[in-house]
């Protein structure tokens, strides 16, 4: 019984290993994608948000361009193809996202307590997932003197 209970986790371990990161990399892909399309569609439950921590941008432009950048890394995640342009875009989408913990507190904290998160808040802070899978997905990438044939 014990023997058995072994193999099957072995098996799933495998099936992690093998399959894992490309599964990270559509869901990514997945969130990414279906985000800025209800950006671009006007239909952002964090339209308001945005504009009202960028407010110094133009709107709706600005909504609009955040949706295409993030169509673009979920279509770049999803196809698989250059992976390395999709992570430096998703890396600047993510600066601006947690920059606007800096330009407006009061909406992201209560009373501005660091510990205390709003909705917003939440929302936003919630992405360190995102970048976590970002960078799981970028350490597997094959470096360009691997793929060269070059071994380090």
């Amino acid at each position: 019984m014990i023997e058995g209970i072994k193999q099957i986790d072995s098996a799933f371990i495998m099936f992690m290993n093998r399959y894992g990161t490309a599964i990270l990399r559509v869901a990514l892909g997945t969130v990414f994608l279906w985000f800025g399309l209800l950006k671009l569609l006007g239909i952002s439950p964090v339209g308001e948000l945005i504009q009202s921590t960028y407010s110094f941008f133009p709107e709706p432009a600005f909504i609009m361009l955040l949706g295409a950048w993030e169509v673009l890394i979920g279509l770049g995640l999803l196809l698989n193809k250059a992976l390395r342009l999709t992570l430096l875009l998703l890396w600047l989408q993510m600066a601006g996202t947690f920059f606007s913990l800096v330009l407006t507190p009061s909406i992201f904290f209560v009373h501005g307590n660091p510990l205390l998160l709003t909705t917003f808040g939440e929302f936003v802070v919630k992405n360190v997932v995102l970048i976590a899978s970002g960078i799981v997905i970028g350490g597997h990438l094959n470096s360009p003197r691997e793929t060269s044939g070059i071994q380090q």
